[in-house]
C-alpha cells in the first residue's frame, strides 16, 4: 500500500456477517492487548469497532482507518495459528479494502 489517504476521505466497505466477525475479532484482540499493557488503545480501533457494532453490513472508514484495518487483518490472516474458518472472510476483506484504497489513485 502506498501513502496514506487524506483523513477526511472515506470509503464504504460492505462486509458479510462472517467478515464483520473476523474484523471485530482482530480489533478486539488489538484492544485487549493495549489494555493488558495498560496502554490507551488506538483511537482508530475504537472507532472501527463502534462502526462494526452499530452499522448494517456497510462500514464507512477513513483512509487512515482503512489502512490500519488492512495492516492488522493482513497480519492476522498470515499467522500460522489463524483458524482456517477466518482465512477466507479475512482475505475477502483485504481484497475489498485494497480495491477501495487503490481506487483513490
Amino acid at each position: 500500500m502506498s501513502s496514506s489517504p487524506p483523513e477526511t476521505e472515506t470509503y464504504e466497505v460492505t462486509l458479510s456477517r462472517d467478515e464483520q466477525w473476523v474484523v471485530h475479532h482482530v480489533l478486539s484482540n488489538r484492544l485487549d492487548e493495549a489494555l493488558d499493557a495498560q496502554d490507551t488503545p488506538p483511537e482508530w480501533v475504537l472507532e472501527v469497532l463502534e462502526a462494526i457494532e452499530t452499522e448494517e453490513n456497510t462500514e464507512r472508514l477513513t483512509g487512515h482507518q482503512a489502512d490500519h484495518v488492512y495492516d492488522a487483518l493482513a497480519a492476522y490472516v498470515d499467522r500460522e495459528e489463524t483458524p482456517d474458518r477466518d482465512i477466507d472472510p479475512g482475505s475477502a476483506v483485504l481484497d475489498r479494502l485494497e480495491n477501495a484504497l487503490e481506487a483513490r489513485a
